[in-house]
């Protein structure tokens, strides 16, 4: 009976891992085919046949002819997609074998080239699924991340997607909790924020980034017979550190930060292990006052940042206001 069981196991992990790779083979054969129509279309509109209107009237056409030969799937939008993807993507080697058409759809709808190689980029890195890319475009997450650097970096970032590989780079300001769909009331405890975040944990992750591994909420350490608590802790794979979270509902003050200063020290002597790099401390307020937070934090050895969380979807047409500021686009 044990061997059955083996047996199975060994047969079920193969079916999935084929139904897996033909599903992948599949999309690469879908987009391929989609740019190759693309290519048809706009060679055939730069024959001496140009105009805007014309070019209107060909996609009509051709959506009704496609749906008679293939069916509904060929909308007028869709076959406008279609040669949106090759006017976007003309190397074909620029395509990535690893998104469908599905992101690609998604993708193409950003008419800001920067940020539509960014998120094509984090898809790759992250993996994302085309809920997860919706989800995270809505939230503004280039401007989010854009706007903490200079022009020369968020070029680099959109032609390389965000990689973390120092502190900062973990840092978006500000955090977008959404998904948690907290009561709509005048005051929401940091014990009903910490709940939610731990009970939609994938999603808080998605937020968070690739490379954090949970560890545990209200993680308590004792120092001088004194117990104190940290609101969540998290080890970062890519970083190889602890990285601790401490929740404010109000504005954050000095002594948060001082708090926060405490945690890190304590982890960097007491829980790093051989390997470890020092902890990162994050201070996640509804509001803070970046002066008060130069102040606060002046002098300080210890990796510690403050942040401000929203539970609501950013305005983004703001943010890409401020960002078209950053990048010298007025």
């Amino acid at each position: 009976m044990v061997e059955y069981h083996h047996l199975l196991s060994d047969i079920t992990n193969t079916l999935k891992e084929g139904q897996k790779q033909a599903v992948s083979q599949v999309n690469q054969t879908l987009v391929a085919t989609y740019w190759k129509v693309g290519k048809y279309i706009i060679d055939f509109e730069q024959h001496g046949m140009q105009r805007a209107e014309y070019g209107t009237e060909l996609i009509s056409q051709l959506a009704k002819d496609l749906k008679t030969h293939f069916g509904r799937g060929f909308s007028k939008s869709t076959v406008y997609k279609i040669r949106q993807l090759y006017q976007c993507y003309p190397n074909f080697q620029t395509l990535s074998g690893k998104l469908s058409w599905s992101h690609y759809a998604e993708l193409l709808s950003i008419s800001d080239d920067t940020a539509r190689s960014f998120y094509l980029k984090q898809c790759e890195y992250e993996n994302w699924s085309v809920r997860e890319l919706k989800r995270q475009r809505d939230t503004g997450l280039f401007e989010r991340i854009a706007l903490s650097k200079n022009k020369q970096e968020v070029i680099e970032i959109s032609k390389k997607g965000h990689l973390p590989a120092q502190p900062k780079d973990l840092l978006k300001d500000p955090y977008v909790f959404e998904f948690l769909d907290l009561p709509n009331k005048e005051v929401v405890l940091e014990k009903d924020i910490e709940a939610a975040l731990t009970d939609k944990l994938g999603h808080f992750l998605l937020e968070l980034g690739k490379g954090f591994a949970f560890i545990g909420k209200q993680y308590r350490i004792t120092i001088d017979n004194t117990h104190f608590y940290v609101d969540l802790v998290f080890y970062h794979r890519i970083l190889k550190c602890f990285v601790l979270i401490d929740l404010k509902t109000g504005k954050v003050s000095h002594q948060d930060i001082g708090q926060m200063n405490l945690y890190l020290n304590y982890f960097r002597m007491e829980e790093n292990t051989e390997g470890d790099n020092p902890p990162i401390g994050i201070v996640m307020g509804a509001d803070k006052s970046d002066i008060l937070v130069e102040y606060a934090t002046a002098g300080i050895d210890n990796q510690l940042f403050v942040s401000k969380y929203q539970l609501y979807l950013p305005d983004k047409e703001v943010l890409e206001a401020e960002l078209s500021h950053l990048l010298g686009r007025d």
